[in-house]
């Protein structure tokens, strides 16, 4: 954290100091919207919450260790008063920024893959430099903010998840932070009915490219024609990834052990392939890795350097292919942090690869959210895949949709076991009724399905009757 005195935040945020001993006291650690996540000399924005406004813990953060709180009315303590917190919030970032000129700021978007993606990046980076990324998945204009207070003068590349839920969203990301590097990964159906289809979603991804600055650089995924057509929207030199031989970065002889795990040889330009053995599980990290290898070449980074870097990367994020082995030979498969039909049929390919040695497969599956009109279709779709893909026990988690995916599987494959739990507490009664020892099992659904809690449940030892 660059340290700011509370009179400079003022003058950046254009707030008025409120119950404030000493203007020159100095906010130390980064901004923070959770009381309880305060640190010493760090910062409390006080936002409205879905339950509560934060304003009502103003108190709190300070005896936690805020120097102040960012505010929208004096609470009665050291306070910077400001029209709006999330204004505020963003003009901080950009004065933060402002202050390392060096740093050279990545931004990633696409519908699925950027918290894995960001998580290689913050692996690989530090090869050629000091860097920070996103915290968690904190994608919007409320995380990204707070992640770039994290800032220090000695970082030098800066990661910055940006996500959209409409056209202007990640334009408006990139005035906060203006990016040097954008990746899109993918246009895919994640949250496509906010969009309203897969075009408006590649128009609004689009907005990272435009934003970049004519020295940038793009990088574009080869395999995604939606994203590949993005070269034309953009100022800055433009470098492909893909598995394709028309990438510029390009993944070669791509296998899969019986784990899940890929690895491939990882080639660009003239340059000697280089082998990456990868830890995570799942085919769909090669285009993860990819994504990372191509911005980090695209940044100078050798291919040797970076084939080493990935192959030594590990799961950052709890949710996402997480997979535990229990003693008694069950693999849990927690992928439940969130879904969408595309992230789907790529749990289903993991699941089918880890399965090769004829072991028996469940798939517990929850609804997937914000698909609009498109949703009774899309399940549909998922439960037919499921089928295809030789899965012996699905369990669907949720009501109608839920409903709607378990009737299409079963209308597929009638060989498939399907049975229907209304939420995740009968979901876990179930598993743990079905689950057999050696099992594998996947656990998948959007977030608000709450499988999270069941896959970690079902991680416990001894988890089958």
């Amino acid at each position: 954290m660059i340290p700011l005195s509370l009179e400079a935040v003022a003058a950046a945020v254009g707030g008025r100091l409120y119950d404030v001993p000493d203007p020159s006291v100095l906010m130390s650690a980064p901004a923070v919207v959770d009381s309880r996540a305060v640190e010493p000399g760090g910062l409390f924005a006080a936002l409205p919450g879905e339950h509560a406004d934060g304003h009502a813990f103003a108190g709190n953060a300070v005896e936690a260790g805020a120097v102040a709180v960012l505010a929208t009315r004096p609470v009665g303590v050291p306070a910077v008063v400001v029209a709006d917190v999330l204004d505020a919030l963003a003009a901080l970032a950009r004065t933060v920024l402002a202050a390392v000129p060096e740093a050279t700021v990545i931004g990633l978007t696409g519908s699925a893959g950027k918290t894995g993606t960001k998580d290689l990046l913050a692996q690989v980076l530090p090869e050629i430099g000091p860097t920070i990324a996103t915290v968690k998945s904190f994608n919007g204009e409320i995380g990204m903010p707070l992640t770039v207070t994290h800032l220090d003068r000695s970082v030098r590349y800066v990661v910055l998840e940006m996500g959209a839920r409409g056209i202007g969203h990640i334009a408006h990301l990139t005035r906060i932070a203006p990016p040097a590097v954008g990746l899109v990964l993918n246009v895919g159906t994640a949250h496509v009915g906010e969009f309203g289809g897969r075009e408006q979603i590649a128009r609004a991804k689009g907005e990272l490219v435009e934003a970049l600055p004519e020295d940038g650089l793009a990088v574009l995924n080869a395999d995604d024609p939606l994203v590949a057509a993005m070269a034309s929207r953009t100022r800055a030199r433009v470098l492909t990834f893909g598995v394709g031989n028309e990438a510029d970065v390009r993944a070669l002889d791509v296998a899969v052990d019986t784990s899940g795990r890929p690895s491939f040889t990882l080639a660009a330009g003239g340059a000697a392939g280089a082998r990456v053995d990868l830890s995570l599980h799942g085919v769909h990290h090669v285009s993860n890795a990819l994504a990372a290898a191509a911005v980090a070449i695209g940044l100078g980074a050798g291919v040797e350097k970076t084939a080493g870097a990935l192959s030594r990367a590990v799961l950052v994020a709890s949710g996402r292919m997480e997979v535990t082995d229990r003693p008694d030979g069950v693999r849990i498969i927690n992928d439940a942090f969130n879904a969408n039909p595309d992230s789907m049929r790529a749990a289903f390919a993991s699941l089918t690869a880890m399965a090769r040695d004829g072991r028996r497969t469940v798939a517990i599956l929850g609804e997937m959210k914000e698909l609009g009109a498109d949703a009774a279709e899309e399940h549909r779709g998922v439960g037919r895949v499921a089928a295809a893909a030789g899965i012996d026990v699905l369990i669907a988690v949720g009501t109608d949709d839920a409903r709607t995916l378990a009737t299409a599987a079963h209308t597929a494959n009638p060989r498939l076991r399907v049975t229907h739990a209304k939420d995740r507490d009968e979901a876990l009664t179930l598993a743990r009724a079905l689950i057999r020892p050696e099992d594998i099992v996947l656990v998948k659904g959007s977030h608000s399905t709450g499988l999270e809690h069941t896959a970690r449940s079902l991680a416990v030892a001894g988890d089958t009757p």
